[in-house]
């Protein structure tokens, strides 16, 4: 089997030209006149491996005239390619094969012919997941290296490790950078990670899209930078950030570069040093380094790329006859006595073998499947390969899953400077598993970030504060947004502002929901303790006013306005004062339904008495004699009458309030920070029912006292009930607007202060003027100054001079 070695893309065109010249020849039996004079290395065995390795890194160009025959292909950069022979099991004998053309089309040409294919290494990634080289589409290719899609994998493990959120990308243009990059923003949006911007480079770029690409970066607010590139396309944009200066951003790598020996300079340090990147599992081979050693061209002098090799290592020509003349003068020709084994070059320093170590159980791999194919078969069955899963000698599981993949392993590398050169040092591990997850380890302590000792955030938008969310920037990515405070009531999830349920409310930093504060009048609190002491005191000037009236009762003063109906009425003011304490407290059933109803039941009976003295008041001087019968029909039997139907009325009122729809407690959540325990009315037009009867028995009074207000007497209580109905009214009228506008506990504030109010605008208006008689002027006490002989004379000259009686006379009588 005949092998060809070629380092360029051209090579695809040069066997297009040569299957159709040999096409031609058979046709038309034409003349081949010649073929190209490619260099191979090959051994005869009983199984014979191929292999396609980059041997050489660049080709040599020449002019070609086309007037003659072309030069043999020549190619310079001299890659390793001896692991396949070291690798090598009993008879297996390996044929290699150099070219730079790529793994699809060797994939494309060989798959039909079902050749297997296992891939060492990916020159250009093509991705497990995508249909360029997928296990379906060509079933028989393998790889023992990671494919491309694991590695990005790995690398959005490390970017959602780290916490990075916001980074740029940089790629090659060509399958490797755009599907690599592509691989790796899918896998990261789902962890919610957004890329600034893309930039593309190659090697053959010219140097205004380098520039563009720099200007990019330098304007960016990343901090953290992925570069999925070969170092070849990378190298030049390296450069050009060096000489620009341009430093303090994370640099993520791909395997492509991470480990490259070019840019791993201390120049490069300056701009790239701390960078993160992954690649391959290493391995050091027993044994490999005598194998490479002991390669010389005095062995087997026709050996292809050996003179070149050992041109390389050693610095001179191997001593050959066919050298002569025509050797070259610059590098001289070998005594014969040079050896390798001393060499200091890093092509032996088998330490650090990567790729090497893929190819090792390539080989190992197709060994081990042919021996199944040979020696594992039952009797008349039909020789086919099994899948292989075998453990090597170094502990390592060897098998490919149904995409022709072998598990992903990789190993954290990260730049750090020591003694003046850049180490590659290890302290992580991924690896993924046959389920699909994976396990990222990491040793973050020793970790050099270019950034500093701290590792480096990279977010577009910092982290809203609490009690702040998340607000989408038009025309930018997710990961930039503005913060905006939450409304009270709510807080914060970081998308969204919740509200809180009822009973709670946001605190002060809108990230947590707090129970909200219980309010009512109590009676530990200033409010609580005035109006109790107002109260109390109120009831007391009752008490002491009702003993006054019983202990002068029989003065003029007494007489003239009507003990009993006076007493009635002090006792109702007394009950008024203590109405307000059942409304302070936390509101219950009981107390609900006890202080609406006895505010109501009070006062009915209050306004009952001053209807009942007003009537008296009014029709003692309505008569001419004080035997009529009008007065007589007045005595203190329908006085009672007059007060207790009054009352009565009210009571039925109440009563159906309480049997169809009592008061009850209630909470308000209508405040922000509170809730105001209140007792709800349970019918408003029971309410306003009670409300409206006390109203219209106060104007009744009202409007008969005003009429009577200026019948002669000294001491004419008319006057002192338009007077109290006048505040009594005043003080009702204000409260409904007061009593709908207070918020909360106020409102029964507002309620507690219109009863108190009116209940003292009727016991000063109605007792003052007596009490001040029977202690400060005693000597007006009298019957003559109670009756007032003028006023008397003066209204019966209007009167026809019938003679009126007085408040007194009508006192005596009833």
């Amino acid at each position: 089997m005949h092998t060809f070695s070629q380092c360029s893309t051209n090579m695809q065109i040069y066997n297009l030209v040569f299957l159709c010249v040999l096409h031609i020849d058979i046709i038309s039996s034409c003349e081949l006149l010649g073929q190209f004079d490619m260099l191979s290395l090959s051994r005869v065995g009983d199984i014979i491996i191929g292999g396609i390795f980059p041997v050489f890194n660049r080709e040599v160009s020449h002019m070609s005239t086309f007037e003659s025959k072309p030069q043999r292909v020549t190619c310079a950069g001299y890659y390793s390619l001896m692991c396949i022979l070291f690798s090598r099991t009993c008879e297996v004998v390996s044929n290699l094969f150099d070219a730079c053309y790529y793994s699809l089309a060797i994939a494309t040409t060989l798959g039909p012919f079902q050749v297997p294919i296992v891939r060492r290494k990916n020159k250009i990634i093509f991705f497990a997941l995508c249909e360029a080289t997928s296990h379906a589409r060509f079933p028989t290719f393998f790889r023992t290296i990671p494919s491309d899609y694991f590695q990005a994998k790995a690398l959005a493990a490390l970017v959602r490790h780290f916490g990075w959120e916001w980074i740029g990308a940089i790629h090659s243009d060509n399958d490797y950078g755009r599907n690599g990059v592509l691989a790796f923003t899918q896998e990261v949006k789902k962890f919610g990670v957004c890329i600034a911007f893309v930039g593309t480079v190659l090697r053959t770029y010219p140097e205004d899209k380098i520039l563009r690409v720099v200007e990019m970066i330098k304007h960016s607010n990343v901090e953290v930078i992925l570069a999925f590139v070969p170092e070849g396309d990378f190298y030049p944009l390296m450069k050009e950030i060096v000489k620009q200066n341009v430093t303090g951003f994370q640099w993520i790598a791909s395997e492509a570069w991470i480990t490259a020996t070019r840019p791993s300079t201390p120049e490069m340090y300056q701009a790239f040093g701390g960078a993160l990147g992954f690649v391959v599992q290493k391995m050091a081979i027993p044994n490999l380094n005598p194998f490479l050693t002991a390669i010389s061209p005095y062995k087997d002098p026709n050996a292809a790329f050996v003179k070149e090799f050992w041109e390389i290592i050693v610095g001179c020509r191997p001593a050959s006859p066919e050298i002569g003349a025509s050797a070259e003068k610059t590098n001289g020709t070998c005594t014969g006595n040079e050896t390798l084994l001393n060499s200091q070059d890093v092509f032996f320093n088998v330490s650090e073998l990567r790729v090497t170590y893929n190819v090792y159980k390539a080989v190992y791999a197709i060994a081990h499947a042919l021996h199944q194919l040979v020696f594992c078969k039952a009797a008349g069955e039909e020789a086919k390969v099994h899948p292989i899963k075998f453990m090597n000698q170094f502990g390592d599981y060897v098998f490919f899953d149904e995409n022709g993949d072998p598990p992903a392993s990789y190993d954290i590398i990260n730049w750090q400077l020591e003694n003046g050169q850049v180490r590659h040092v290890t302290l992580g591990h991924f690896a993924s598993s046959a389920n699909g997850e994976y396990r990222l380890s990491i040793q973050e302590e020793r970790i050099v970030w270019r950034t500093g000792k701290n590792v480096p955030t990279s977010v577009c938008s910092d982290v809203c504060k609490k009690g702040t969310r998340k607000a989408q920037m038009k025309g930018k990515p997710t990961c930039c947004f503005d913060c905006i405070p939450c409304a009270d009531g709510t807080i914060a999830n970081s998308t969204e502002c919740t509200p809180c349920l009822q009973e709670y409310w946001s605190n002060q930093r809108k990230d947590e929901c707090v129970p909200k504060k219980i309010e009512f009048l109590t009676y530990h609190e200033p409010m609580g303790i005035a109006l109790t002491i107002v109260s109390i005191l109120g009831a007391f000037l009752s008490l002491v006013t009702v003993m006054v009236f019983i202990h002068y009762r029989e003065t003029p003063v007494i007489k003239a306005s009507n003990s009993e109906l006076s007493c009635f009425l002090l006792f109702s003011l007394f009950l008024c004062f203590l109405c307000p304490l059942t409304f302070i407290g936390r509101p219950t059933v009981w107390t609900c339904m006890l202080r609406h109803t006895t505010f109501g039941l009070t006062f009915a009976l209050c306004i009952s008495c001053i209807l009942g003295k007003t009537i008296v008041v009014v029709t003692a001087f309505k008569v001419t004699q004080p035997s009529n019968k009008v007065a007589i029909k007045f005595g203190p039997a329908q006085q009672r009458v007059i007060v207790c139907c009054c009352t009565l009325i009210q009571i039925v009122i109440c009563v159906l309030w309480l049997k169809l729809n009592p008061p009850f407690p209630d909470k308000v959540f209508k405040y922000n920070k509170k809730i105001v325990l209140e007792c709800n009315t349970g019918s408003e037009v029971a309410f306003y029912a009670v409300l409206g009867y006390i109203g219209v028995l106060a104007v009744i009074s009202l409007v008969l006292a005003f009429l009577a207000r200026k019948l002669p007497d000294n001491f004419n209580e008319a006057k002192l009930i338009t007077f109290s109905m006048l505040i009594f009214c005043a003080v009702w009228i204000t409260f409904i607007p007061a009593y709908v506008s207070s918020p909360g506990k106020f409102t029964v504030a507002v309620e507690i202060f219109a009863i108190l109010s009116s209940a003292f605008g009727l016991l000063i208006c109605m007792f003052a003027p007596k009490c001040y008689i029977i202690f400060m002027r005693p000597e007006k006490n009298t019957k003559k100054n109670t009756v007032g002989q003028k006023n008397v004379n003066t209204y019966m000259s209007s009167s026809n001079k019938a003679r009126s009686p007085s408040l007194f006379d009508f006192g005596s009588l009833l």
